[in-house]
């Protein structure tokens, strides 16, 4: 259980944080950067699901709580102990994208970011989650970290697409790229 009845500890007032285990970092530190950019695709979606409903919702919820696993993941220094990102967790991202997937006619041109209210706060929380991705492959790359955090990222960008079209009417409703503006 998690009990905080203290929020302003003064202790990242030199420009440091505490990690889950205790390790103190800048807070322009890779991991840091990793952690924030994982909040911040959580609360787009936060702000996506003020436009979503039903099972769309229900799905975003789950990928929330994802998010905070992830987090958890990455505040964790190494590959072992404390609460990872799980295959399962990237399964299901996998299954949802199939059954959106499933009913929607297959694409003839790029899709430009648009559509319903609902669709451009998906495409928001996309390129979000890209960025996520990114800091967590720089991370990855300088120490040792759980290989599942950059699929579970890479698979949600996809989902997070694949959602917008579903919620674009399945496609009918996409922002078509139109080369050269013609």
């Amino acid at each position: 259980m998690v009990k905080l009845d203290v929020i302003t500890t003064r202790g990242g007032d030199a420009g440091e944080t505490s990690l889950g285990d205790g390790t103190r970092l800048a807070k322009d530190a890779p991991r840091v950067t990793a952690m924030g950019d994982v909040d911040e695709c959580n609360a787009t979606i936060a702000l996506l699901r003020l436009h979503t409903t039903g099972e769309h919702d229900a799905m975003l919820a789950r990928i929330q709580n994802d998010l905070f696993d992830l987090g958890a993941d990455l505040c964790v220094p190494g590959i072992e102990g404390g609460l990872r990102v799980t295959a399962v967790q990237c399964l299901r991202l996998e299954a949802e994208i199939q059954a959106m997937n499933a009913g929607m006619p297959a694409l003839r041109s790029f899709v430009l970011p648009g559509g319903t209210p609902a669709a451009a706060h998906a495409h928001l929380a996309r390129t979000v989650a890209r960025r996520a991705e990114r800091a967590v492959v720089t991370l990855a790359a300088a120490e040792p970290l759980n290989p599942l955090a950059v699929r579970y990222l890479n698979r949600l960008s996809d989902h997070l697409f694949v959602l917008s079209r579903a919620l674009n009417g399945n496609g009918a409703g996409d922002v078509l790229w139109v080369p050269g503006g013609a």
